[in-house]
């Protein structure tokens, strides 16, 4: 089973919603296939191809409408129920029409109720078709987030076409079934009604099954993000791009128009409905099967072959090509139309339907939703323009030349050509704008690593590059190639080396080594003749000696000369000692000698990159320890980066220690990071001990991060989830700030998808119960005082931690932007704003205990939110407790509180002088932080003065400043205590405890 799931690139947990949602859309699109082949037979039957484009005309019209209606129903009607009661009743409307068809002879107002019927009935296919997709398209989000989509989609999409295979070779059948020509086309609309509300039974079930993922709240309120949008004007590249992007849509719906008015005015010419209906059948079977053979097994490989913008061009040089054809009388007018529709279907809901994401991409998160649905107010405004085009033109064409239909054929074909070039012609604009939008959005962080036409942009870069843009742009397109591209980066960049500025000279170089290549030794060898500065030269010549096969070595001798730049010298006396011979290696050893030894700064700084770049480091490493302690912070940490490139491990230990002192706290990162899991048991053991500096256990969690290997993401979600508090925030913000969501996919791929995640917010939602049962059990009005009060503040503090974590958590599930902008608003005093988080996440969450997460957010009184979190909780912690109960409880879970809330109860407990297990007591004498122990100190002396006397010989040397002083005024408190009374208090340890 787990091969068939990787397979189809599904989790587990994810096969229900997916299979029910296929399901759904498979009934449905049967419904709609059937529909719309009846429906177009009943309507040229009736009226002729002529009337068809009234059809766009109207659907154009009544399209914004049914759009605007429905977002108002969102806003009147809980989503669970919009998403079943919508299309349900849109099919049930369709056995209304169905009576209507009955009456053939029935006149209201003079028009024929039949005809009418059948206007309407055709108008109703395409609304359906609209709102039909709308709403799927709803369904899957509220189902799936942002991540389970893009794996489950595609799976749901293909729905459509299994559907248009089983329905269209049924249809026939169906059709002879059914009572032969005209009544069987009416039956046939019965069926589909009864088949559309079949399918949306499978939404029914979905809705209730997974009610957690659909609100029941009536409304919707959007993010900050999506309100700023609407006051934010868009300018500049990406205005331009998504202009673009509008005309490539707009053109591919007009065509669509048009190619079918063309289509179905030829069929209604030579056929009857009852043939039209069983040829579209027929027709829509056979596409069907060709489209899931180009979609399974076709379309990405095409995309990936040819690129996006090739791909995308496919279609309309095809309409271009067929059109021109048939213009042409090379081929038949039908045969062209009918080749002309077939590579229209099969290849406008395959490779253009997925070519789609891609050329969303380049768009900023925050704007890209708005832009993609623009199109569904373009869409029917396309059509609307194109069934006016098409009625002008038959009305010219008939009131000036009547009588000639050749005519009329040949306009639109060649409409049709003039169309397809301008669609050719969008396709180059968004070509144009795509790597410029690229290159914006990696400056702004806004890159997500997916989805991207490498071919394309590679292609974008090198014309960018050798364009006259800003420097600043060109930077950013080399690097932003170097990410997505790396090992093409030096067939790139090479030839355009002598035309680049220094700088660019030097960041392209330090790139192109990272994959060397022996065929562009020719482009750099040039720099070395050119007067370039030194640190493009340095760079120069590591990639020439580096890269060539028998590299002549003595050449390098006149870059060992004093009179050399430091930075020169040091890479060539560098390259001698890692590839020469003995000789040449004594040489350099004697030159990097005196740089190491230099009184000038930047002397020693370049012999200690340089060792670096030797490899060995040989006799230089008697060095290493003064250099360590130069008065130097930027010898130092040069150091400190040599150690880790040549991977000396008896030095392993100073790149540790470096962490600890800020000034080379971020060499030591670099240098550690580049020793990959060679240091992990190292930078595991110092991040989990809990005895060494916060700060520094934090920065060795970074440097696992940064490594990245799967190694070190498997220590990271294994302390995740076996860390509490502190710990597990710090690790939640190192794995969200991995770059390509590789945190993210780490802790999805290793907890067994989101229900590990669910695992996790559950663990905090248990805490944030059991100190809600604290809040309820220590009251002031019967616990007061100062210690008391501190104790109740610090509850509250460690519910806003574990809420904060909860939220950190969430981002591994949805998108950042929504759950940001709910957490912004939640941290508001103002109810408004309050009432608006808790609204964002119910439209956004999904998780099985929505409901008892939003009540606890929510300004309500804290025995709610207790009780809604107690089915979560053991029935201990349930049960009400006296104040002294209730902290022994709360000391239970010592090891997921916080260290100042445990601090607190030992300060209330020897306040009120209530008693403590030993254990617990003893327990927390080795705690980490000093002022839990300085508190536990302080709650020993008031209960056993007899035992705090025999620790305290223990506790004097304790690190903790703190706790030291305590103990000396302690021990020498009791000791005057004892000399004056002779006696002791009871212990309540035994007198031989240690």
């Amino acid at each position: 089973m787990s091969r068939i799931l990787k397979g189809f690139n599904l989790r587990p947990e994810e096969v229900e919603r997916t299979l029910w949602m296929f399901i759904f859309y498979m009934a449905f699109s049967m419904g709609m296939t059937w529909l719309e082949a009846s429906s177009i037979a009943l309507f040229l039957s009736e009226y002729g191809a002529e009337f068809l484009p009234w059809i766009a005309v109207v659907t154009a019209l009544t399209g914004s409408v049914m759009g605007a209606t429905y977002s108002w129903l969102q806003r009147v009607l809980p989503l669970r129920t919009l998403v079943v009661l919508v299309p349900t009743a849109m099919a049930a409307v369709l056995l209304l029409l169905r009576v209507g068809l009955s009456f053939s002879n029935v006149l209201i107002l003079n028009l024929s109720v039949l005809s009418l019927t059948i206007f309407l009935l055709r108008l109703w296919a395409e609304a359906l078709f609209t709102i039909s997709e709308l709403n799927t398209a709803i369904a899957a989000n509220q189902l799936f987030n942002i991540r389970e989509i893009k794996r489950t989609y595609p799976i749901i999409s293909s729905g459509v076409l299994v559907a248009d295979v089983v329905s269209g070779f049924a249809l026939p059948l169906l059709l002879l079934a059914l009572g032969g020509e005209t009544a069987g086309l009416h039956n046939v609309i019965v069926v589909a009604s009864l088949m559309m509300i079949g399918g949306c039974g499978a939404l029914l079930y979905l809705s209730n099954r997974y009610e957690q993922a659909f609100p029941n709240t009536v409304g919707r309120i959007q993010s900050i993000d999506q309100v700023e949008l609407t006051s934010r004007r868009i300018r500049g590249p990406l205005k331009r791009y998504t202009t673009a992007l509008v005309l490539f849509f707009v053109f591919a719906q007009l065509l669509l128009v048009l190619i079918e008015f063309q289509f179905y005015f030829q069929l209604g010419e030579r056929y009857d409905a009852a043939q039209i209906a069983s040829f579209l059948g027929l027709f829509n079977g056979v596409l069907g099967l060709f489209e899931i053979t180009t979609q399974w097994f076709l379309s990405s490989r095409l995309i990936e072959r040819w690129g996006v913008f090739l791909t995308a061009s496919i279609l309309p040089g095809f309409i271009v090509l067929l059109s021109f054809l048939s213009l042409t009388q090379i081929i038949s007018l039908l045969s062209g139309l009918l080749f002309l529709k077939f590579f229209d279907e099969l290849l406008r809901y395959t490779l253009i339907a997925s070519t789609g994401p891609v050329l969303f991409q380049p768009i900023p998160d925050y704007v890209r939703s708005q832009i993609q649905s623009m199109r569904g107010i373009s869409d029917p405004i396309a059509s609307g323009i194109m069934g006016a085009i098409i009625l002008f033109s038959l009305w010219y064409l008939q009131r000036f030349y009547p009588g000639s239909p050749d005519l009329r054929n040949y306009f639109f074909l060649a409409l049709t050509v003039f169309f397809g070039v301008i669609w050719i012609y969008s396709v180059w604009l968004l070509r144009r704008g795509y790597v410029r939008l690229l290159v914006l959005s990696a400056e702004r962080g806004q890159l997500s690593g997916a989805n991207f036409d490498l071919r394309a942009l590679k292609q974008a870069v090198i014309g960018a590059l050798e364009n006259n843009s800003p420097e600043a742009e060109k930077r950013s397109c080399i690097e932003l190639l170097s990410q997505l591209y790396p090992e093409s980066v030096a067939e790139v960049l090479a030839p355009l080396l002598r035309r680049f500025t220094p700088k660019l000279q030097y960041q392209s170089l330090e790139l192109m080594l990272e994959h060397p290549d022996p065929n562009y030794l020719g482009d750099v060898r040039e720099l070395l003749d050119a007067s370039v500065p030194p640190d493009v030269l340095a760079v120069a010549l590591r990639y020439v000696w580096l890269t060539e096969s028998d590299p002549k070595l003595d050449q390098l001798r006149r870059y060992l000369r004093p009179e050399v730049d430091a930075t020169v010298r040091a890479t060539a006396g560098a390259l001698m000692l890692r590839l020469g011979s003995p000789q040449q290696r004594a040489e350099a050893t004697q030159t990097l000698r005196r740089m190491l030894t230099h009184k000038r700064e930047r002397e020693r700084v370049k012999g200690c990159e340089a060792l670096g770049d030797a490899v060995h480091m040989q006799a230089l490493r008697l060095y290493i320890p003064d250099l360590l302690q130069d008065p130097s912070l930027r010898v130092r940490q040069a150091i400190l980066e040599a150690i880790a490139a040549t991977r000396i491990e008896e030095y392993y230990p100073s790149l540790i220690r470096g962490l600890y002192y800020s000034s080379t706290r971020e060499s030591s990162m670099v240098g550690l990071v580049r020793l990959d899991n060679a240091v992990l048991p190292q930078l595991v053991a110092l991040a989990s001990n809990a005895h060494k500096p916060t700060v520094v256990r934090i920065q060795a969690w970074n440097v696992i991060g940064k490594i990245g290997t799967l190694e070190a993401l498997d220590q990271l979600v294994v302390n995740l989830t076996a860390s509490w508090g502190d710990t597990r925030r710090n690790i939640l913000q190192i794995l969200l700030k991995l770059p390509y969501e590789n945190g993210i996919n780490a802790v999805l791929d290793r907890l067994d998808g989101r229900r590990g995640v669910e695992d996790l917010v559950d663990q905090e939602l248990i805490l944030v119960g059991k100190l809600h049962a604290a809040t309820l059990d220590l009251p002031p009005e019967e616990l007061g005082g100062l210690e008391a009060d501190l104790l109740r503040r610090a509850i509250e503090d460690q519910q806003s931690d574990a809420i904060d974590r909860i939220f950190l958590l969430l981002r591994f599930l949805y998108p950042a932007s929504a759950i940001q902008a709910a957490d912004f608003c939640l941290r508001s005093n103002v109810l408004g704003s309050i009432a608006r988080g808790i609204e964002i996440l119910d439209n956004t969450l999904d998780i099985p205990n929505k409901r008892k997460l939003l009540v606890i957010l929510d300004k309500r009184p804290v025995l709610e939110k207790f009780q809604a979190l107690a089915d979560l909780l053991d029935r201990e912690d349930t049960d009400r407790l006296a104040p002294s109960g209730r902290l022994r409880k709360l000391l239970d879970s010592s090891d997921y509180l916080g260290d100042w809330l445990l601090a607190c109860c030992f300060h209330v407990a020897r306040r009120y002088r209530w008693s403590i297990a030993p254990d617990k007591a003893l327990g927390s004498l080795r705690h980490p932080t000093g002022f839990v122990r300085e508190a536990v100190i302080s709650y020993i002396a008031m209960a056993s003065p007899r035992a705090l006397y025999k620790l305290l010989p223990l506790i004097q040397t304790d690190p903790a400043p703190l706790v030291a002083a305590q103990a000396h005024v302690l021990l020498g408190h009791i000791e005057e205590q004892r000399r004056i009374q002779g006696t002791s208090t009871p212990a309540f340890m035994p007198s031989g405890t240690p």
